[in-house]
């Protein structure tokens, strides 16, 4: 019941679960025609794939009529009786009681279960109803399930949930490493008018002009939005209609019910990035927003990823699974709306078997009818171990997180030690520790010469002077005050830095130009994410701005020679750590780098320029010379 085949990223792992698709989005139609429409969609698309149409659901199953305005006088009907199953419909139930789940199971083909069950929600009648449906269809490596659910609350909207997940038969099958985006959702989404706080939900990207810039940025801060908001704006040298359709449609194909897509019409992106200063798009580029939006704080533009027009022309299908990654993980991640949690679990009998009403002493049909008995016997195991598993996985990321806590706890606690025989009372170090603690907000404190003024943009780079020391003597201090440099992340290996400090001819010079080149790359950094850089990092030591911490140009190499990048043992050495945000496959080709020393050991730090893309630049690797035809 999918229309997405994209391929998969390149090295991504394909054995195992595929990633579950999951949409929860509010309606505004009430409950019983939410379910009618649902059921209509589903009933056209299998009959379209071949398989027998379910019939209209038992009156048990549908419930009685919402309750409305008073009564016009015309009298109530009488129920009709629960309508027969067509010939070769096999179905279990309805069985329940008036307050209890009404559950059925239909098969509609070989291998193809519908399980229908309707009833209140935890807490009794008073608290609301639910209507769910679980359409199980099979895939050549196991069983493909969508799993359709509505619920309504006593004093709240109707909420529409739609899962689509795949059960393999045994481990190590190969499968793909997300389940595509089910076309029902696609279909739904204009039929419900679905809704994410107040804000519509649509299929497809929606081009913004310059007078709905304002609410676009009210739905970007909407304390209520759950769903991510992806902007996407257009090149100065394209026109409008054709970027959207040759690039951006494509680009948010996996998007239907994880996000809401827009596009910035050119006047719209003036106004747009203007109102957002810290938060912008432009050239091209694809932003996605997550919830909390704080359009105040340049902190909290680089909590928002911004996929470059570089990358998405390079390969539009993988620039579309980049994207639709955090959507959807963020859809895996959040919790379930108090409404759709009160839905009780699915619990159905088996179907009879056929055998039932097929001719008497058939045995041939007596063994078929045993035969799909054990797989939808199994059918139900696979989605009970799935269950199992994603608990599993839940509490295996919790012990992880716990495990990082304490492993960062015991490390502050020990940096805390060392500076308290330096002198805890010192003013800077107690700004040192209180910073740490706020997770390090952008202006907390700075160093001297870290940050600078520059011509036309006073007030937006100043900060107090501080009174911290100045620049490290060893590698062993600058791996541990590496943290200073808001915009910048190390993800190398600090074993590679720390055995700087045993070089006899090392002295105290490569860390202080280290510290140097960190500090000339964080203030180009503050310069690029708010599109003041006027070029990359060697431009901006060829023309460092008044004010701005000067580092030698000539240090400053854009990149390897064709020779390394040819060279496949040179290149792998250089395919640094980086998250899984800035490349799916967690490495990148880290070329640009810093000469830090000089004579036959060389010392580099590579360096891979992202601020057009996470507002970041990551540092993954400080060390001797990597290899290349001049080392020994």
């Amino acid at each position: 019941m999918t229309s997405d085949r994209f391929s998969s990223p390149a090295g991504a792992d394909l054995t195992g679960p595929a990633t579950p698709y999951r949409m929860t989005v509010t309606t505004t139609l009430p409950h019983r025609e939410a379910v009618a429409l649902a059921d209509e969609q589903l009933a056209a698309w299998l009959k379209q794939e071949g398989c027998e149409e379910p019939p209209p659901a038992p009156r048990a199953l549908t419930g009685p009529p919402p309750a409305g305005p008073a009564s016009t006088g015309t009298p109530p009907t009488r129920p009709k009786p629960p309508e027969l199953t067509p010939p070769g419909l096999t179905t279990s139930g309805p069985t329940q009681s008036r307050s209890a789940p009404a559950a059925e199971r239909l098969r509609l083909g070989d291998r193809v279960l519908l399980d229908r069950d309707q009833g209140p929600l935890r807490g009794g009648p008073a608290a609301g109803r639910y209507d769910r449906r679980r359409l199980r269809t099979p895939t050549p490596h196991g069983t493909q399930q969508l799993t359709l659910t509505v619920a309504t609350a006593a004093d709240g909207p109707t909420w529409v949930r739609l899962e689509a997940e795949t059960h393999s038969t045994g481990n190590g099958v190969r499968t793909p490493c997300r389940v595509p985006v089910p076309e029902l959702a696609r279909t739904l989404l204009p039929l419900l008018d679905a809704t994410d706080g107040p804000a519509a939900v649509h299929p497809a990207p929606r081009v913004i002009t310059a007078g709905e810039v304002d609410g676009l940025i009210d739905e970007l801060c909407d304390p209520e939005r759950r769903l991510p908001v992806v902007v996407a704006s257009v090149p100065v040298n394209l026109p409008l209609e054709r970027w959207v359709e040759d690039v951006v449609r494509p680009l948010c194909h996996q998007l239907p019910g994880l996000a809401t897509a827009y596009v910035l019409d050119p006047g719209a992106r003036t106004g747009f990035n203007v109102a957002l200063e810290y938060h912008s798009v432009y050239g091209g580029a694809v932003r996605t927003y997550l919830p909390e939006v704080d359009p105040a704080s340049r902190c909290d533009g680089a909590r928002h990823p911004v996929l470059a027009r570089g990358r998405i022309e390079q390969d539009l299908r993988r620039a579309a699974g980049l994207l639709a990654r955090e959507p959807r993980r963020l859809a895996a991640d959040l919790p379930l709306p108090p409404t759709l949690a009160a839905v009780p679990v699915l619990r159905v009998a088996p179907a009879p078997p056929r055998a039932a009403v097929s001719p008497a002493g058939d045995p041939a049909a007596a063994r078929a009818e045993l035969a799909a008995l054990v797989r939808e016997e199994q059918q139900d195991r696979a989605e009970q171990q799935a269950r199992a598993d994603e608990l599993e996985r839940v509490r295996r990321t919790l012990r992880h997180e716990r495990r990082d806590n304490r492993v960062s706890r015991d490390s502050r606690d020990k940096q805390d030690g060392r500076e308290g025989h330096e002198g805890r009372d010192r003013p800077e170090l107690r700004e040192r520790h209180d910073g740490r603690d706020g997770h390090v907000r952008a202006g907390s404190r700075a160093l001297t010469g870290r940050h600078c003024i520059l011509q036309g943009t006073a007030g937006h780079f100043t900060t107090k002077p501080s009174a911290r020391p100045g620049k490290p003597e060893t590698f062993t201090e600058l791996m541990a005050r590496i943290d200073e440099f808001t915009l910048l992340t190390f993800t190398g290996d600090q074993k590679n830095a720390l055995a700087l400090d045993g070089l006899r001819c090392s002295g105290a010079g490569w860390a202080r130009l280290a510290w140097d080149g960190l500090t000339a790359l964080q203030e180009y950094a503050e310069a690029a994410v708010r599109g003041a850089a006027g070029g990359d990092f060697k431009q901006w030591c060829e023309h460092t701005p008044e004010g701005c911490h000067h580092f030698p140009p000539r240090k400053a190499v854009r990149g390897e020679s064709r020779t390394v990048f040819s060279h496949t043992k040179w290149k792998r050495e250089r395919m640094l750590p980086v998250p899984e945000s800035v490349d799916a496959s967690r490495r990148a080709f880290m070329g640009a780098h810093l000469r830090i020393g000089g004579g036959r050991t060389a010392p580099r730090l590579h360096y891979l320029d992202d601020c057009s893309g996470s507002g970041r630049i990551y540092v993954g690797y400080i060390g001797l010379h990597l290899t290349n035809t001049r080392t020994n």
